[in-house]
């Protein structure tokens, strides 16, 4: 009998193979108070610790073939940086010679904290930040209490079709294994936007998350399908379902190909309507992907990584450092910078440590910049100073009210003033625009499109708002529908605002980079999207397809309704249109 196991699928494709699980079950940490004359002779275990942990990974990074990409080693290299942090390799010793604590009861100790903080920030893609901690820690664990490495098939065995099962992958481990011929990967923890997961996208590797245990339920060698886009792994299969599997894997690989060719051509509707198609960057080795993939340019650079795993607040030069390269490495094509999106938890140095019951409706964003203008004048100055460089807009997150807006203009033009009279270059006209992701945003969006030189729907954190829910939050994503008619009334009230006072209106959230939303997008009036580089074939195909004239039928019947059902079956049928 056929066995289907769900997860969340994070790398779209279809792989077939054999079953290979690898054993990295949960390590057994012992917790000792040691004596006083033994605290020296700890620390050194727990540093000899790290020095071995980090010869690993470099013999990992060494064994890598030298043609692959920068945009895979880097999350490699992430990894060597953390282990040079003090949060990891500096608090523990503290902890060892202040409470006595074992060398693993101290990395436990200091583990659980970090998480605490991740786990209260209100952005995901900062959130699962937390895994790259836990993989680090767990490497470092393994060779404290004395275990050796997960089992792990021989480095020069041949792992061609095989599919890999595991409790998690690093991504390194998951970098290594696919020089090894893998055709996927399922974990049983894990999430969609966890640096394994964009390595996963960032290879073309099919892969499944968050299945909880299927390494109980799979044996090794059995031939399973793993369906990435569905987030589906199938086991004990019928002749009849792989024979459709493989049919529809050729059918993909051939789609791929032909997508490719996409690349130098516009995004330019069949009746012949151009939009602008951007690729949104989380980090500096995405840049190489949106450049392949022919983006127009960055329509979301998120700045929050700079921020991340230490003490103090990155100051105007550094950050002037990242904004440069990124300019530099798009040649001349338009980014966007967004100011940092901190969650009111994060302890970057400048943040204060409060309990916030919600962080999702705290001091988080801009509320937390113009509560903390040491953290935001350094970033203003640097996103101003790089605009005489290149094409560069400057974009506020989560904007809610015509007051908070007033204070963020104030303060950069005030920021200007500054860099002029310090006789310092920047373009004194650089767009302002601002995101809506708020519904009150989105309500008052004629209000925010006379003010700015451009506004961006986020359609994640607007679909949760609107909505009421955590998109993350297992127990009720269920709930999250773009297609819900609130949602599109408050996507069509921002486009319709654009029109009136002739501000480009993007979309830069997940729905945009959904090929299935393209055509309803369209139809609702906008012209710039802004998507991950990996959706990006795809969502051009649907647009070069798009006659825009066949689609104001079914616009106004999908905005009239209130009936969910009736909304996704006209979506469909949007769709079907030749």
């Amino acid at each position: 009998m056929t066995l289907t196991i769900s997860g969340t699928g994070i790398s779209r494709g279809i792989a077939i193979g054999r079953a290979q699980r690898l054993d990295d079950g949960e390590l057994e940490v012992y917790e000792a108070v040691i004596p006083k004359e033994l605290i020296e002779d700890e620390v050194a275990r727990f540093r000899r610790a790290v020095r071995t942990a980090r010869q690993q990974l470099k013999a990992i990074r060494n064994s890598i073939p030298e043609t692959t990409s920068a945009d895979i080693t880097d999350f490699i290299d992430t990894h060597l940086l953390m282990m040079e942090d003090s949060m990891l390799t500096a608090a523990p010793i503290e902890l060892i010679r202040n409470n006595q604590y074992n060398a693993e009861w101290a990395l436990k100790t200091q583990r659980d904290e970090l998480a605490q903080v991740f786990d209260e920030m209100d952005d995901p893609y900062l959130r699962t930040r937390k895994d790259d901690i836990d993989h680090v820690v767990t490497r470092i664990q393994r060779i404290l209490i004395g275990e050796k490495s997960p089992t792990r098939p021989d480095e020069d065995a041949s792992l061609q079709d095989t599919i890999i099962i595991a409790h998690d992958l690093t991504p390194a481990e998951a970098a290594l294994l696919q020089h090894q011929g893998i055709s996927g990967f399922v974990t049983e923890s894990g999430g969609p936007l966890s640096h394994t997961a964009i390595l996963a996208r960032s290879l073309g590797l099919p892969a499944i998350v968050g299945t909880h245990t299927t390494s109980l339920q799979i044996r090794d060698g059995d031939t399973v399908i793993l369906d990435g886009s569905r987030g589906l792994l199938i086991a004990d299969v019928d002749e009849k379902t792989l024979k459709d599997y493989r049919r529809q894997q050729r059918e993909q690989k051939k789609r791929q190909t032909e997508l490719k060719r996409l690349k130098n051509e516009p995004a330019v509707t069949a009746d012949n309507i151009p939009v602008n198609l951007f690729a949104n960057v989380e980090l500096l080795e995405d840049i190489r992907a949106a450049r392949l993939s022919g983006a127009d340019g960055i329509g979301l650079y998120r700045t929050e990584f700079l921020f991340m795993n230490r003490e103090d607040i990155p100051d105007e030069e550094e950050q002037l450092g990242h904004y440069l390269a990124l300019i530099k490495a798009m040649k001349g094509l338009p980014v966007t910078i967004r100011t940092v999106d901190l969650g009111a938890d994060k302890d970057c140095g400048a943040s204060d440590k409060r309990n916030c019951p919600n962080p999702a409706l705290g001091l988080r964003a801009i509320r937390l910049c113009l509560n903390n203008p040491e953290l935001f004048r350094p970033q203003l100055r640097a996103i101003l100073r790089t605009s005489a460089k290149g094409p560069v807009q400057m974009m506020i997150p989560m904007l809610s009210s015509a007051s908070e807006l007033a204070r963020v203009l104030a303060l950069i033009d005030d920021t200007k003033q500054q860099l002029k009279d310090d006789g310092l270059a920047f373009d004194r006209n650089m767009p302002v625009g601002g995101m809506i992701e708020v519904p009150g945003a989105a309500l008052a969006a004629g209000f925010f499109a006379q003010k700015l030189d451009f506004l961006s729907i986020g359609t994640n954190d607007l679909i949760q708002y609107t909505l009421a829910i955590d998109r993350i939050d297992d127990s009720v994503t269920y709930l999250f529908d773009p297609l819900h008619p609130g949602v599109l009334k408050l996507i069509h009230m921002v486009i319709e605002a654009g029109h009136r006072h002739m501000t480009p209106i993007a979309m830069c959230g997940e729905m945009a980079g959904d090929p299935h939303y393209t055509r309803l997008l369209l139809g609702m009036g906008l012209r710039q999207f802004s998507v991950p580089p990996t959706a990006l074939f795809e969502v051009k195909d649907a647009i070069r397809q798009c006659h825009t004239e066949k689609l104001s039928a079914f616009i106004d019947e999908i905005l009239a309704s209130d009936d969910p059902q009736i909304i996704h079956a006209a979506v469909d049928n949007l769709n079907a249109l030749e």
